[in-house]
């Protein structure tokens, strides 16, 4: 293999894992720094996980113009529907970046948005996201706030995978 075409093969081969890359995600955003570790919620409380306690939650890090979030919000919507009463929580937490917050009532509209939806501070984002900032990003926590799994991009397999780990994680003992 002469060193031309095995750089076209690279080049391709990369090309190629970035169009998977883009097909399940997108790349987060960055946050302006807001303060202690948790987020602003739409009416300027403040929250953490830790306020959580006793529910699953599961944390979503989205945007409103990312196509994989948009895709994932209608079942975030009906996960909190059907589990809110099992003591499910979900809280989307926006990092499409500051001209993006003011898409967020519309974004809540459009897809009956019932949950909490809030702005993370950078220490937040860094920590879930620090290693990898494709978006969206689910993370499901126990009853203890321990963390269950991480979801990363959006599919149908996911969904269902996502679902699977909230009902197991709901009929876990406290």
């Amino acid at each position: 293999m002469t060193k031309k075409t095995q750089r076209i093969r690279i080049a391709l081969a990369s090309l190629l894992f970035l169009g998977v890359l883009s097909a399940t995600g997108c790349t987060r955003e960055p946050v302006p720094n807001q303060g202690a570790a948790g987020w602003t919620l739409q009416n300027d409380q403040r929250a953490r996980l830790s306020d959580y306690k006793g529910k699953v939650v599961v944390l979503d890090f989205y945007a409103t113009w990312c196509e994989p979030c948009r895709e994932e919000t209608p079942h975030l919507v009906q996960l909190q529907r059907q589990f809110q009463p099992q003591g499910l929580q979900v809280i989307g937490l926006n990092v499409g970046g500051a001209e993006d917050h003011a898409e967020i009532p519309a974004f809540a509209g459009e897809f009956g948005i019932e949950y909490p939806l809030g702005l993370p501070d950078d220490e937040i984002v860094e920590k879930y996201l620090g290693d990898n900032e494709n978006i969206p990003q689910a993370f499901v926590f126990d009853r203890d706030g321990r963390l269950v799994k991480r979801f990363i991009g959006y599919n149908g397999s996911i969904g269902q995978e996502l679902e699977r780990v909230v009902q197991e994680s709901l009929a876990q003992i406290e």
